[in-house]
């Protein structure tokens, strides 16, 4: 699992690559922890993401939770099939806002 982050227009963005589980979910929950103490507008970038496990779902709940509580929000964008899926399986799709791509979560930032 591989990551980077950018920001334009007060929104961070996190792009995250490969396999999103319990081997990478440390370093993201690090992050996001440290991301999301202050009110703040994340978005994750899972277009590069090809599989997700129970573990990274749970950092990201987390996440979202941890941003809300701060008057920010986190959104998810441009995910592949597999792990659209997995979302919908859990319901986790009806949690998070989801966008098809980037400048459509962007916009819905602004």
């Amino acid at each position: 699992m591989d990551f980077k982050t950018r920001s334009t227009n007060h929104i961070t963005i996190l792009d995250l690559s490969g396999r999103f589980d319990s081997y990478g979910s440390p370093a993201i929950s690090t992050w996001l922890d440290e991301n999301t103490k202050s009110s703040i507008k994340i978005l994750v970038n899972l277009a590069d993401v090809s599989f997700i496990d129970s573990s990274a779902l749970a950092v990201l709940i987390k996440g979202l939770k941890r941003s809300r509580q701060q008057q920010g929000d986190l959104v998810l964008c441009s995910m592949q099939a597999p792990v659209r899926v997995i979302f919908e399986l859990t319901r986790l799709d009806k949690a998070f806002n989801i966008y098809p791509s980037e400048a459509e979560a962007l916009a819905a930032l602004q």
